[in-house]
């Protein structure tokens, strides 16, 4: 008999979760991601460079926004 324990599941979700969330930003962090979007800052002076990816990051809350909005219905 199994019993059903409510917080191992949302341990495993957790999980799963934070493991997809590292993999994407692993894979959006090595340039193999969306690439330089219009809107993304970019700033080079001699041997410094920075880089911030503006547009990429609303982009990307905005498909999590509806993905999640979209999961909860």
């Amino acid at each position: 008999m199994r019993l059903n324990y409510p917080m191992q599941d949302v341990g495993k979700l957790l999980f799963v979760i934070g493991l997809v969330i590292a993999i994407a930003g692993a894979w959006l962090w090595s340039g193999r991601g969306l690439g330089r979007l219009p809107g993304d800052i970019s700033y080079q002076s001699g041997d410094f460079k920075f880089y911030f990816p503006v547009t990429t990051c609303v982009l990307v809350s905005v498909v999590l926004t509806l993905l999640a909005w979209f999961l909860r219905r």
